[in-house]
């Protein structure tokens, strides 16, 4: 459970880096987890699988990056 949240913190940590997107630690560990999610669900629909923390954390960010895409489309 600790890890989760420290993994799902540096997932929306680098997105949020290459997204410029400004929040705090929560709203980075919140992007990251749910980030996790998108993001396995959209490599899924296109054949892509993740494998290990590496390939997790890959698929996370790609994940959140997307969410914050979609974020400053509804909100702008």
């Amino acid at each position: 459970m600790i890890i989760s949240l420290i993994l799902g913190g540096l997932t929306g940590w680098i997105a949020g880096k290459l997204m410029h997107s400004k929040g705090g630690i929560l709203r980075n560990i919140i992007l990251g987890i749910a980030g996790s999610a998108v993001g396995s669900w959209l490599g899924g629909t296109v054949g892509i699988a993740a494998t290990g923390t590496i390939g997790s954390i890959i698929i996370g960010v790609a994940g959140a990056c997307v969410l914050i895409l979609v974020a400053r489309w509804l909100f702008k």
